[in-house]
């Protein structure tokens, strides 16, 4: 029989970490790190279950960290098998697994430098050089291309539509006739979406691993542009800036795009934008290169000659001196900055530069997990702790699920639908307690599919061989 067990991703929307042992042979899907509460933070320096060197093979949904920070820590314990993604996965890990590194490396200096660490000396959990290792042992595959890792086993990626390279990874074994199948949905997208492909529809799977970040929720249903196109002139009216943390790879972009049709369509001013990620501005680029993976829409613009990621005003903020140079800014500007839930980078210095100030407005864009400062301030906490000092939160804080990468309940119910026999069985992972329960609620309800939400280091029998 083959074995599915779940070390990550179970009751937390982080730290996605699969293990599938098929034929004597160990894959881990996703290799995430654990983000937000500080318990949870503390399970990336706990010794994975499974000995890394023992591991085969390992298959990433997608770039996000939380599905792929935690590799080189793996390679660093003596994981040396192939790891497979998507083209732009990888092209994205290029640049997310360094940034990771880099700032695990920051984060323990600062904590030697100022000593509120309890460990002396503080270490990293990773280095540049394990990230480096790690980026050694890609082997990316096209969207649909199906590859075998055993005369049995065929494995297909298929769009997700989440964020640049998102996919679905799908396993497929053969024994004589008998053909099985297991999909691990990753993070799933969102239909009709700025830039992006809709998620691929998936017909027949014994079994499915589903997440259910917003299991319990609905965006909203009207276009969350004129939303921000109200947010934006709000902004100048008040005579302030308007700070915007937003995740570099995917929200980023796609906030450059609504910037720039907005600024087309006289909806709003054209005002300097401040892109001040280093990952967001390389990010920018791995997106231009990989034009074939948008929607059609898209590529008409680029087609007619749209440079679609660059609003009028755009600055680029690369190094530490430009970044500084931002806080002299005082009114009729927009910043993005990294990261989307405030749990690190170049955003917690702009917040504690603008969040005292009540003329300035924070924007937050998206999904804000518990434990970390994006959803401290979204729940209207008088101050939020940045490094190490309570800073009052004064600013007007605006809140938009609209431009979430994140599927709600419908539209995960609707691509439910679209499956021609129920799974065997469903898992339900990546979301919070109450999410986890509110979408195996509904999917029974709905559907009456016999689904399971696992518990860290549940192992489940699967009949895969």
């Amino acid at each position: 029989m083959a074995r599915l067990s779940f070390y990550g991703a179970t009751g937390t929307v982080t730290g996605s970490r699969h293990l599938l042992e098929l034929k004597n042979k160990k894959y881990l899907i996703d290799c995430g790190l654990f983000q937000g509460k500080k318990e949870n933070r503390l399970k990336n320096w706990e010794p994975f279950p499974v000995s890394p060197n023992e591991i085969d093979r390992v298959f990433l949904t997608h770039a996000h960290i939380d599905h792929t920070g935690f590799l080189p820590r793996v390679v660093k314990d003596g994981f040396q098998g192939p790891v497979h993604s998507t083209r732009a996965t990888h092209d994205l890990n290029n640049i997310m697994l360094r940034d990771s590194a880099h700032l695990q490396e920051e984060d323990a200096k600062w904590a030697n430098k100022k000593g509120f660490s309890k460990h002396k000396p503080a270490l990293p959990l990773y280095t540049t050089q394990d990230a480096e290792d790690a980026l050694k042992l890609f082997q990316p595959k096209y969207y649909g291309e199906e590859f075998f890792i055993d005369d049995n086993i065929r494995v297909k990626f298929k769009d997700a539509g989440h964020i640049l390279g998102s996919s679905f990874v799908e396993f497929r074994t053969r024994n004589n006739d008998k053909i099985r199948k297991i999909l691990f949905s990753g993070d799933i997208g969102r239909p009709d979406r700025p830039v992006l492909r809709d998620p691929t529809q998936v017909f027949n799977v014994d079994y499915l691993v589903l997440e259910s970040t917003y299991g319990d929720r609905l965006h909203d249903d009207v276009d969350p542009t004129p939303h921000l196109a109200r947010i934006i002139n709000e902004s100048v009216e008040r005579g302030g800036v308007l700070v915007i943390p937003s995740f570099a790879v995917g929200r980023t972009q796609t906030l450059l795009f609504v910037l720039r049709e907005l600024e087309e369509q006289g909806k709003i001013p054209s005002l300097p934008v401040y892109i001040d990620s280093p990952m967001a501005i390389k990010t920018t680029d791995v997106f231009e290169k990989h034009l074939a993976d948008f929607n059609i829409t898209t590529r008409m613009l680029t087609l007619e000659g749209a440079d679609v990621f660059h609003p009028k005003k755009l600055r680029i903020s690369r190094t530490r001196e430009q970044s500084i140079e931002i806080n002299s800014v005082e009114k009729d500007a927009i910043i993005i900055s990294a990261s989307g839930m405030i749990t690190g980078g170049r955003i917690l210095h702009h917040m504690f530069e603008r969040l005292p100030d009540p003329k300035n407005t924070v924007l937050l864009i998206g999904y804000q997990a518990e434990g970390t400062r994006g959803r401290t301030i979204l729940e209207g906490n008088e101050y939020v702790k940045i490094h190490g000092q309570q800073v009052p939160v004064k600013a007007k804080i605006e809140s938009i699920t609209g431009y979430s990468g994140h599927a709600d309940y419908n539209e995960i119910l609707a691509w439910l639908m679209g499956f021609n026999k129920p799974p065997e069985k469903t898992f339900i992972v990546h979301g919070e307690p109450e999410a986890s329960r509110s979408m195996a609620d509904k999917i029974r309800k709905l559907y009456g599919w016999d689904v399971v939400i696992p518990e860290f280091g549940n192992s489940f029998d699967l009949d895969m061989e």
